[in-house]
C-alpha cells in the first residue's frame, strides 16, 4: 500500500474490493470504467470521471447530502428511469413461465441459447442501459450461485452506464414454507423456510417476527436483494379476501406490533448510528390505505374486485398499522422506507375531490392524507401494472388502471404523479414517463415539473444510498453460500413453523399418535377453478405432501381398514367470486365467495352492492343475492366423511391448510382431531401429530358459525362474526388454541384479547 494512501485493493471473482482504513469498503467491476480517486488518503469512486470528488461520491457525507446532490445532477430521463420498477424477472428465464414473464438471450430462448443461468437477458440489458431502470423485481432464482453471479453482472452493467447508480433489487416474500407459498414454484435458492404472515401471527409473538426480519434480511442481502416488497399490513377484516393469509390478521394492535418488528428486523444494521447500512433491507409496506375490506371478498387484481368498501365507517382503523406501526418504528431507522398503495378504489373516501379512482391515482389519499396529514416522506410505489390497459373481460388478468380506464398510458402516469407517487411498479419502459413529464411541463411549467421529478429522485436515491449499494453492490459467492439457508437459519425458520400449528380439537385426547403406528392418508380431488392468473386449473388429483413425509413417523398403509388412524390433509374451501359462465348465461357474472365446501346459496347477501361501475359492465349492481357457488375442493369434505365411515370408530385426524376463515360446521363433527396450519411444511404438522412438538399456536382469526354471519359482517370491521362452537363446547374464536392437555390460557391470549 502506498504510504500516502489509506486504502488497499483486493481482487475477487469478477470485481475488486478497495478497503479504506476505518472507512467504507468499495466494490468495482473488474472491467469498470469508473476510476478511483484518492482524497485525504482515502479511496472514492469517480463515477463522473471528472477527477474531482462530487458530494454524492463522498462516502463520508450523510446519505441525505449525497442523495440531494445526485438528485440535482441527473437528467430528467435518468430520473424517469429511477421511477420505473421492473416487471417480475425469472433468473434464468426458462420454462413455461418465461412465455408469460419474458426473457431472451441473444434473441433466443434460454434452452436453445446455451447461456449460463446467470447471464442477463436481452431485456434486462436494454432496460438498464436504454431505459435507465435501477429497481428490479426478482421472482425466480435457480440457486444462490445463480443469484450471486447474476447480481454481479447486473451491477457491473449499471456501474458502467449513466451516473453509475447501482441496481436496487427487490423481492416479494420468498421465505414461505408451504408448497403453495407465493413464488415457491420458481424459487430454487436454499433459503430458510418460515411460517407465512398469518402463521407468524398464530405465534402471537412479535419477537419471533423481528427475528425473522433479521435472518431474512441477511439472506436477502446475500442474494443481492435490498428491498423487500413486504410486509403486508392490511387489516384482514374481510374473511373471504384471497390475500388474507399473507396479512397479520384483523387484530389492530397485533398487526401494529408485528409490522414494527418486521420492519425493524429487516431495516436495521446493528452497529450503525442511524440504523442504516450494509445489512439493511428497505421495507415497502403494503397496501395503503388498507386493502382488506374489498367488497364481498373479491380481490382487486381483477376488475370484478376493484372496490374497497366501508359499511362500518371504519376507514381510520385501517390506517393504524401504518401510522402507529410502520411509520413509528422502535428501531433507529424510524419508519418503513417505502409504501405501496393497493389496486383498490377506496369507494367514497375521497370527499375532497369526489374521485373514485385506484388508490395510486387518488390525490386526496396520497398527497393530502399520506404526505401532508400523516407526514410520510418516503417512497410511494404503485402496485404492479396499474398504468397498463385492462383486459377483455372482468376476470382477465391484465392491467389494473381502475377508475382511469379511459386515459392513455402516459396520462395514467401523469395522474399518478399528480397524486404524489414516486415510482411505477411493473413498468420497464421509460417512454410513457417522459411523456407524462412533458404533460407536467405543459400544465405547471418546466421549473415546477423539474422540481416535482427531483423530489421523487431524492427519495428513491436515498433508499439506495442507505443500503450501501453505492459503495459495494457486489457479492462474494462463498460468503453468500455460507449465509443463505445456513443450518442456524433453517432451524429458526422451522421453529416458527412449529409454533404456528394450531390444535383446535383433540377428542378423547387421540393426539399425539404413537410413532410407528399404521396410518392411512387419502388422496385429494380438486375441480377446476380460476387460479391467480385467472386461468382454469383443470381437474386435479393431488397426493398430499403429508403422505410423502409421513413414513418418517408412521407406517403408511394402503387401506383404511388396516390402519390404526386416518390422516386427512386438506385445504380450506377454494372459490372465486366471479363466474364467466354466469355472465354468458345473461347474469352479471358475480357469484358468492364461499367459505364452506358444500353448495351455498347467498340468500343473505346484499340486494344491491355498495359499489359498482365498470367500462365492461352495463349494470353498476354487483349483487349475487340468491346465486350459488360450490368450493372447488368440495372433495376434501367428502374424503373426511368417507374416512369417518370407513375407519369404524378408529381415530380420524384432519389437518386443514387454512388460507381463509372457514365454516367448520360441515367438517368438525366428522373428525376426532382437527389441526389448522397456515402453509407450513408437512414435517412441522407431523411433529405435532406425533408428539415431537407440543402444539402452541393460537387462532389468528375467527372461524364463522355459518355463511349467513359472513354475509352479514361488515368488510371494514374486525371480529364481527358469530363464531363456530364444536361438539366439545369450544368456540373457534380469535386466540383459541389447544395443547395436548387442553385449552391454552397463557399470557399471549391476555395480551392480545379482542377487547
Amino acid at each position: 500500500m502506498d504510504q500516502k494512501s489509506k486504502w488497499k485493493k483486493k481482487g475477487k471473482d469478477g470485481y475488486v474490493l478497495i478497503e479504506n482504513e476505518g472507512g467504507a469498503t468499495l466494490g468495482l467491476a473488474t472491467d469498470s470504467r469508473v476510476k478511483v480517486l484518492t482524497v485525504d488518503g482515502y479511496a472514492f469512486k469517480d463515477f463522473l470521471g471528472t477527477g474531482e470528488l462530487a458530494s454524492y461520491e463522498d462516502w463520508r457525507l450523510s446519505y441525505e447530502e449525497r442523495a440531494k446532490d445526485l438528485a440535482e445532477r441527473i437528467g430528467i430521463e435518468d430520473i424517469a428511469g429511477l421511477m420505473l420498477y421492473s416487471a417480475h424477472q425469472l433468473i434464468p428465464a426458462r420454462g413455461a413461465r418465461a412465455a408469460v414473464f419474458g426473457g431472451t438471450y441473444n434473441g433466443k430462448g434460454y434452452e436453445e441459447s446455451g447461456a449460463e443461468p446467470w447471464e442477463l437477458t436481452d431485456q434486462q440489458k436494454e432496460f438498464i442501459v436504454k431505459d435507465k431502470v435501477r429497481h428490479v423485481l426478482i421472482m425466480g432464482l435457480e440457486s444462490t450461485e445463480t443469484a450471486v453471479r447474476w447480481n454481479n453482472k447486473l451491477q457491473a452493467l449499471a456501474e458502467n452506464s449513466g451516473f453509475g447508480i447501482p441496481a436496487n433489487n427487490s423481492s416479494d416474500p420468498r421465505h414461505g414454507a408451504g408448497s403453495t407459498a407465493e413464488y415457491m414454484g420458481v424459487t430454487g435458492e436454499a433459503i430458510s423456510k418460515w411460517a407465512n404472515g398469518i402463521g407468524l401471527s398464530a405465534s402471537f409473538d412479535p419477537a419471533l417476527v423481528k427475528e425473522f426480519g433479521e435472518i431474512a434480511s441477511a439472506e436477502y442481502r446475500a442474494l443481492g436483494i435490498t428491498t423487500a416488497l413486504s410486509p403486508q399490513i392490511d387489516l384482514a377484516t374481510e374473511p373471504r379476501w384471497m390475500r388474507f393469509a399473507d396479512t397479520f390478521g384483523e387484530h389492530t394492535q397485533m398487526t401494529i406490533d408485528m409490522a414494527k418488528a418486521y420492519c425493524d428486523g429487516f431495516q436495521t444494521t446493528e452497529e450503525s448510528e442511524d440504523g442504516w447500512g450494509k445489512d439493511s433491507v428497505n421495507t415497502m409496506v403494503k397496501h395503503f390505505p388498507g386493502g382488506g375490506m374489498c367488497e364481498a371478498g373479491r380481490d382487486a387484481h381483477y376488475a370484478y374486485g376493484k372496490y374497497a368498501v366501508y359499511p362500518g365507517n371504519n376507514f381510520k382503523e385501517h390506517l393504524k398499522p401504518f401510522t402507529d406501526g410502520a411509520f413509528s418504528l422502535d428501531g433507529k431507522t424510524k419508519k418503513a422506507s417505502a409504501v405501496m398503495p393497493y389496486y383498490t378504489i377506496s369507494y367514497g373516501i375521497d370527499q375532497k375531490n369526489g374521485e373514485n379512482v385506484g388508490n395510486s391515482f387518488n390525490k386526496y389519499l396520497i398527497q393530502d392524507l399520506l404526505r401532508e396529514e400523516l407526514g410520510y416522506d418516503g417512497v410511494v410505489c404503485t402496485d404492479w401494472g396499474i398504468t397498463h390497459d385492462i383486459g377483455e373481460a372482468e376476470e382477465t388478468f391484465a392491467g389494473k388502471c381502475w377508475g382511469v380506464e379511459q386515459l392513455t398510458e402516459a396520462e395514467r402516469h401523469f395522474k399518478a404523479l399528480e397524486a404524489g407517487v414516486d415510482q411505477f411498479g411493473g413498468n420497464n419502459d421509460v417512454a410513457p414517463v417522459m411523456e407524462a413529464y412533458r404533460m407536467c411541463c405543459d400544465k405547471y411549467g418546466r421549473e415546477a415539473a423539474d422540481a416535482r421529478f427531483r423530489r421523487s429522485a431524492y427519495r428513491l436515491l436515498l433508499n439506495i444510498f442507505r443500503t450501501g449499494l453505492f459503495e459495494n453492490p457486489y457479492l462474494d459467492l462463498e460468503e453468500s453460500l455460507r449465509t443463505v439457508g445456513c443450518p442456524a437459519f433453517m432451524e429458526k425458520g422451522y421453529e416458527s413453523q412449529l409454533k404456528s400449528v394450531t390444535l383446535l380439537k383433540n377428542k378423547n385426547r387421540v393426539l399425539p399418535l404413537k410413532e410407528g403406528m399404521k396410518v392411512y392418508i387419502p388422496e385429494r380431488h380438486i375441480k377446476s377453478y380460476l387460479n391467480f392468473m385467472s386461468m382454469p386449473t383443470g381437474d386435479q388429483d393431488v397426493v398430499p405432501a403429508g403422505k410423502k413425509a409421513a413414513p418418517e413417523y408412521f407406517r403408511v398403509v394402503d387401506t383404511p381398514e388396516e390402519a390404526d388412524a386416518a390422516l386427512c390433509f386438506i385445504e380450506s374451501p377454494i372459490s372465486v367470486g366471479y363466474d364467466p359462465e354466469d355472465r354468458k348465461a345473461g347474469g352479471n357474472g358475480y357469484v358468492p365467495v364461499t367459505l364452506q365446501y358444500r353448495p351455498y346459496q347467498a340468500l343473505a347477501a346484499r340486494e344491491t352492492s355498495l359499489a359498482g361501475g365498470d367500462p365492461l359492465e352495463e349494470s353498476a349492481n354487483r349483487s349475487y343475492r340468491g346465486k350459488w357457488n360450490t368450493a372447488a375442493n368440495e372433495g376434501d369434505l367428502d374424503l373426511v366423511m368417507d374416512m369417518k365411515g370407513r375407519m369404524g370408530g378408529k381415530p380420524v385426524i384432519t389437518v386443514v391448510s387454512v388460507k381463509n376463515p372457514m365454516v367448520m360446521a360441515e367438517l368438525e363433527p366428522c373428525t376426532d382431531a382437527l389441526i389448522a396450519e397456515y402453509g407450513v411444511s408437512p414435517q412441522a404438522v407431523l411433529d405435532v401429530i406425533s408428539g415431537r412438538f407440543k402444539p402452541e399456536g393460537l387462532l389468528p382469526l375467527q372461524m364463522p358459525a355459518n355463511m349467513e354471519t359472513v354475509e352479514n359482517q361488515k368488510e371494514d370491521v374486525a371480529f364481527d362474526m358469530e363464531c363456530y362452537q364444536d361438539e366439545e363446547g369450544h368456540t373457534y374464536d380469535f386466540g383459541f388454541g389447544m395443547d395436548y392437555d387442553g385449552v391454552i390460557t397463557d399470557g399471549r391470549v391476555r395480551k392480545y384479547s379482542r377487547c
